[in-house]
C-alpha cells in the first residue's frame, strides 16, 4: 500500500483541529498513513499540547498566515507519501472514504487527483459536491454538481472525470505535484485549487471525483459562512484565475461581462441586504488588478 499523507491547515479553531484528529483515528482499511497538521499563524500556539496529546501527527508551526495555499505546501515539503491527502480541518471522515480514494489512484495512473463527494454535516444526508463543471472563461462561472440534493442514492457506484476537485478532500499524486508544482500562494485564500488542478491537468492528468467515497464537510468554519474576507478573495481570485487561463478573446467577453452585469448586480444585493461594508470591499478586490500582475504575492491581507 502507498504511503499517504495527510495534511490539514488550522487557523485559530483548535477544537476543530481536534475533532478532525480524532475523526482521522476511525479511519479503517487503510493503514498507511502519516498526519501532518499545519498551525498557520495562529494567535496562540496549540502545538507543544498537541505534541503531547497526539504523539503520532506531525505538528508545523507557521508564525505567519500564510493562506490556503501556502500553509498546504508547508505540509507538502516534510510529507513522505506518494499521495498526498489535503483536506480541511473542518471535516468528517467516513471509514472507508481514504482507501477508495487511494484505490482510484491506483488503478488509473492517468489520474493526478482525485476529490471524494462532499456532504453538509449538519444535514448529513444534504449534498455538498458530486463534482465541477468545466469553468466558462467568458462568465467565470461554473456549477457544483449534487450541491443541495438530499442523497437518494443518485450518485452511489459512479466515478469519473470532474472539472475541478474540490479544495475541502482532495489526493493528489505525488508525481503530479513534481510535474505541475505545489499550489500557488498568490491566491491566499479560494481558487488556488481550482488553479492547481488546472496545471495538473495541463501537465498531462485528468481529475476525477469518487462518488462512493463520503467525506462530510462543516464548511467556511475558519472564515464564515458570509464574510467581507470571503467576499473579497472571492471576487479578487475569481478574476485572478481567468487573467491566468482564460485565452485573450475570452477574459475581454469576461470583462465586459463582469463590468455590465456582475458589478451592478452585486452592488444592488449589498444594498437590499444592508451589507453596505462589502461594496468597499467588492471594489477594492477589483482594484487589486490595476496595481498588481497576475503573479503578485499577497502573502497577507488588510480589509
Amino acid at each position: 500500500m502507498p504511503l499517504v499523507s495527510i495534511i490539514t491547515v488550522n487557523f485559530n479553531q483548535p477544537v476543530v483541529t481536534e475533532e478532525f484528529l480524532n475523526s482521522v483515528r476511525t479511519v479503517n482499511g487503510y493503514p498507511d498513513i502519516e498526519v501532518i497538521v499545519v498551525d498557520n499563524g495562529s494567535s496562540h500556539n496549540w502545538t507543544p499540547d498537541w505534541r503531547v496529546r497526539f504523539p503520532d501527527v506531525i505538528f508545523i508551526r507557521s508564525e505567519k498566515n500564510l493562506g490556503f495555499a501556502g500553509g498546504n505546501n508547508l505540509g507538502l515539503r516534510v510529507a513522505q507519501g506518494n499521495y498526498y491527502f489535503l483536506i480541511n480541518n473542518d471535516t468528517e471522515f467516513t471509514p472507508r472514504a481514504l482507501g477508495k480514494l487511494v484505490a482510484i489512484l491506483d488503478q488509473y495512473p492517468e489520474v493526478g487527483m482525485v476529490s471524494p463527494r462532499l456532504h453538509y454535516f449538519e444535514d448529513r444526508n444534504l449534498i455538498q459536491y458530486a463534482g465541477y463543471t468545466p469553468l466558462n472563461y467568458r462568465t467565470g462561472r461554473n456549477r457544483c454538481v449534487g450541491q443541495y440534493e438530499h442523497d437518494r442514492g443518485q450518485y452511489d457506484g459512479q466515478c469519473g472525470p470532474t472539472g475541478y476537485v474540490h479544495g475541502a478532500a482532495m489526493l493528489v499524486r505525488k508525481e503530479a505535484v513534481e510535474k505541475a508544482g505545489p499550489m500557488d500562494p498568490h491566491y491566499f485564500l479560494y481558487f488556488e485549487e481550482l488553479d492547481w488542478c488546472e496545471r495538473i491537468k495541463k501537465a498531462g492528468y485528468k481529475a476525477y471525483v469518487d462518488l462512493d467515497a463520503v467525506i462530510y464537510h462543516k464548511e467556511s468554519v475558519s472564515v464564515g459562512k458570509r464574510s467581507a474576507l470571503k467576499e473579497y478573495f472571492m471576487t479578487r481570485n475569481r478574476i485572478l484565475f481567468l487573467r491566468k487561463h482564460a485565452p485573450p478573446l475570452s477574459f475581454a467577453l469576461f470583462c465586459a461581462y463582469f463590468t455590465l452585469a456582475v458589478v451592478p448586480r452585486n452592488v444592488l444585493r449589498y444594498l437590499r441586504n444592508r451589507e453596505y461594508n462589502f461594496i468597499g470591499v467588492f471594489f477594492k478586490a477589483i482594484r487589486w488588478h490595476f496595481t498588481h500582475s497576475s503573479d503578485s504575492p499577497e502573502l497577507g491581507y488588510s480589509l
